[in-house]
């Protein structure tokens, strides 16, 4: 039949259309979208056309406006405050120096491996983790719900500790800032010290007392903490600001909140050096402890903080990676990204023992004066002899070296007495062997340093507005793992989702900023996310190599990448990484049995943490955190399994969004080799408009790849085509 021949009519029980470039044959010549949409069928070359590209039809969904801005925003995704407080306390606690080498070793071995993964496949399938899993294996489509569910556990708490730094950010615009001192309580007799406070320390007052006001046990809620619930709320509200355009809205905000904390660092890190001690600190910190090393437990805790540290299950990732382009080099982003993250841990462990090493240094300096007057006493009445005191010594301007000559000289003379003495031994390093991490580290230690600081409001605004910048970029990438998904697969306002996500998060997040919120931030921090992300990321390791086809895959991002990917992600995704996640899951759950589930609360007539097990309710709450944040998995096979729900009703259909509306595609549970173009009655077809056609991508065709889910199988196709009967396709 003549191609461009005018219009022909015929009636269509007259003749069956035996291919699909036959019935593109009998379209109106006069479509000029139709004539210039390059729409690949049959056997064309094996190679994915976008409809964006040589197309007047254009699919809606956006995209980033620079590699730049992809690769912030990837960045301020995986670093997060992790990063800042808690690669350095593993660091220190994991034989220091020593601890990069199995940190490398597992970055190579399941971090890049599984970031490029997860990078691959949301630019190849371009959906959110729902639309890509379902894409991979129906049966499997829960893998992106549950995902959605850890993101939506975590953001929960993550927006309270922006909520905290955003308080202390608010109390630094003053001198002296409110933790220096311990505040000073009046009667009618006299002022004395506030007993709390001189138990404990200014900065670890003001943080148990002011800040949290916190309550003594899980179970006494003490009610809300109007201060946090105020700044949880402002916290909401910016994310909700930022995210309610997508990254239209949130990317240009990248720029700022993922360059941001590398200025900071810097400038902690070069005034950091400048500082008396500071050199203590990183040679403590980056003496390899050699023995610890070969210890499994240093291997569990370096595997677990790659795994989190690049936001690996989230989903975060994926939705960020579906705004690209399909050519997009996104190997070099895995390995860029990646290597970022980690020098940004170094460059995080360097800023904090080096403030660390300064704080330790002014500890140590008090507790050689106190000591020193402790021994001028035991002189004046006569329990130490002036003999066993070296003659250079003057005790008026004692040095910490010259202390410890003293101390150990008293230590051998008085052996049998010396503990009825009461002296210290000053010694740095036993200050910086006090590993601290999490809040600990940054409304406590790290605050206490900056109290020492020349000009310390000025420092103390620039670093919790740093956390803050930090948990906001981290944030994005987590509610992006949420809206992009349901967006894509539900077809709903993305305005609309942001705004009810971040109010319903918001009002959850009320338990959060009760007087015993701080130990459910705990709670969930423990529970809601290792173990369900384990087995999300396992999962989809597993539906990538073994179901879809690591073949396939390998030879998907060939024509993605315009060239052939290393062997070695062959092994790593089909052998190497499985086994060592497997290990992983298992190795987190033996811990998470020997260890006793609970959490340290603050009492106040000590002014200690104690430890205190979870109530039984408590412990409830644990399991189905875990539970809910893996359901969907099992929920969506069975459904699928089962066929429970008629796909026919869209109820789990994938979708697609597109110029005008929204289209729901067809899904066969017998297969992927569904009819090209589902018939539709009279009354669910638009009124014809052949200059915009919108074109959808089917799931399968029987002329390509007829696989489930084959890598031809995404074609396009017109979703505004007339009633067609069945029997003419």
């Amino acid at each position: 039949m003549p191609k461009n021949s005018k219009v022909v009519k015929r009636e269509l029980d007259d003749e069956v259309i035996e291919s699909v470039k036959d019935l593109l044959s009998n379209e109106d010549s006069s479509d000029d979208a139709f004539k210039k949409s390059e729409l690949m069928v049959d056997d064309q070359e094996e190679k994915d056309v976008d409809v964006e590209e040589g197309s007047d039809v254009e699919d809606e969904r956006p995209a980033w406006n620079s590699k730049l801005q992809y690769i912030l925003a990837q960045v301020g995704f995986s670093v997060g405050l992790g990063n800042v407080w808690r690669f350095p306390y593993l660091c220190q606690k994991n034989g220091g120096g020593a601890y990069l080498v199995p940190y490398l070793i597992l970055l190579l071995i399941i971090g890049i491996p599984l970031f490029f993964l997860e990078l691959a496949v949301g630019q190849r399938i371009r959906r959110g983790s729902i639309g890509v899993w379902n894409y991979i294996s129906p049966k499997l489509g829960g893998i992106g719900f549950a995902s959605c569910v850890v993101c939506f556990f975590v953001a929960l708490y993550y927006n309270v500790i922006i909520g905290w730094s955003l308080f202390y950010f608010s109390q630094s615009f003053q001198h002296p800032l409110p933790w220096d001192q311990c505040p000073l309580v009046k009667n009618v007799s006299h002022t004395f010290v506030e007993p709390e406070c001189e138990k404990s320390s200014a900065t670890t007052y003001y943080w148990y007392r002011e800040a949290l006001n916190i309550s003594s046990s899980l179970s006494e809620s003490g009610g809300l903490n109007w201060k946090m619930t105020i700044c949880l709320l402002a916290a909401w509200v910016m994310v909700c600001l930022a995210m309610i355009k997508g990254i239209q809205s949130s990317g240009k905000i990248m720029y700022f909140s993922s360059l941001f904390p590398y200025v900071v660092l810097l400038c902690f890190l070069i005034r950091g050096l400048l500082l008396n001690g500071s050199v203590d600190g990183i040679r403590h910190m980056f003496t390899p402890k050699l023995e610890i090393m070969l210890e499994p437990k240093v291997w569990r805790e370096a595997a677990t903080q790659v795994f989190f540290a690049l936001g690996l299950g989230f989903g975060g990732v994926i939705a960020f990676s579906s705004y690209n382009k399909r050519d997009n080099n996104c190997h070099f982003d895995a390995v860029l990204v990646s290597f970022i993250n980690f020098f940004t841990s170094v460059l995080a462990t360097l800023v904090v023992f080096a403030v660390l090493g300064f704080k330790a240094n002014i500890i140590n300096e008090k507790c050689v004066i106190q000591n020193s007057e402790k021994i001028l006493k035991l002189l004046k009445v006569g329990n130490l002899s002036q003999d066993m005191i070296p003659h250079h010594i003057n005790f008026s301007s004692i040095t910490a070296e010259d202390y410890n000559l003293v101390y150990d000289i008293i230590q051998k003379v008085k052996e049998e007495e010396f503990d009825s003495l009461g002296l210290k031994s000053c010694q740095i390093e036993d200050e910086l062997n006090k590993a601290v991490q999490g809040t600990g580290l940054a409304f406590i230690a790290f605050t206490e340093a900056m109290t020492h600081f020349p000009a310390s409001p000025f420092w103390s605004v620039m670093f919790f507005l740093m956390l803050v910048n930090l948990g906001l970029g981290s944030m994005f990438g987590t509610i992006e793992g949420i809206i992009t998904p349901i967006v894509d697969t539900f077809k709903v306002r993305k305005e609309i989702l942001t705004v009810i996500c971040c109010l319903v998060a918001f009002f959850i997040g009320l338990i959060f900023v009760q007087r015993s919120g701080n130990y459910f931030v705990t709670m969930f921090d423990d529970y809601s996310a290792t173990l369900p992300l384990l087995i999300v990321v396992i999962l989809e390791n597993i539906a990538v190599t073994r179901i879809y086809g690591i073949d396939k895959f390998m030879e998907d991002l060939k024509d993605m990448l315009g060239f052939s990917p290393s062997q070695y992600y062959y092994y790593m995704w089909k052998y190497v990484s499985p086994l060592v996640l497997l290990c992983l899951l298992v190795a987190s759950i033996v811990q998470m049995g020997l260890s006793p589930p609970g959490y340290n609360a603050w009492i106040e007539d000590t002014a200690t943490e104690e430890f205190h097990s979870y109530p039984t309710w408590g412990m409830i709450v644990c399991i189905l955190l875990m539970v809910l944040a893996i359901l969907p998995v099992p929920i969506v096979f069975m459904v699928r399994r089962c066929n429970l729900i008629d796909d026919s009703s869209g109820s789990l259909a994938s979708v697609s969004y597109k110029r005008g509306r929204i289209i729901k595609e067809p899904v066969n549970l017998e297969g992927d080799n569904t009819s090209l173009i589902h018939g539709k009655s009279p009354s669910e077809v638009p009124s014809p408009n052949f200059g915009k056609n919108i074109y959808r991508k089917q799931t399968g065709s029987p002329t390509l790849d007829t696989a489930p889910n084959g890598r031809y199988g995404i074609g396009y196709l017109m979703a505004d085509m007339p009633d067609m009967p069945e029997s003419d396709l």
